[in-house]
């Protein structure tokens, strides 16, 4: 299995949530997002590990189990359609949501995240961790 972690599900694992943990260690590839990387890096910068979590999040990227996806023009189409798609049901999620769905949905993994409002975005593979 892919996996696509959102921000909530990177820092649950560097947090040693059980299930991500175990998903993580049950994945063949995992993907984390230029957008998410954004969102760490924000938080980064807000706090006062801004040093030594940069360093984690670099080791991480480092693995090669792991890859950084960029967003492209064909993420872009899938963010317009995911887009228009909420919209006129009704159902809008924060735009940086939508940029990661458009990216679960190119790279075909599976999204972990915590966040229930990826249940209304049409074919995207989702999953919510259980609780700790």
């Amino acid at each position: 299995m892919r996996v696509l972690l959102d921000t909530n599900a990177y820092t649950a694992l560097k947090r040693g949530h059980p299930s991500v943990v175990a998903m993580f260690r049950n994945a063949a590839h995992v993907y984390l997002s230029a957008v998410v990387a954004g969102e760490l890096l924000y938080g980064f910068r807000s706090g006062n590990r801004f040093e030594s979590n940069l360093a984690e999040l670099d080791e991480f990227l480092g693995s090669a189990l792991v890859s950084l996806v960029p967003v492209t023009l064909e993420t872009a189409r899938r963010f317009g359609q995911i887009a228009a798609s909420l919209r006129r049901k009704g159902t809008p999620i924060p735009t940086n949501d939508i940029w990661i769905a458009a990216l679960g949905l190119e790279t075909g993994a599976e999204l972990i995240s915590f966040d229930q409002h990826f249940a209304v975005v049409e074919n995207l593979a989702w999953t919510c961790p259980t609780a700790q």
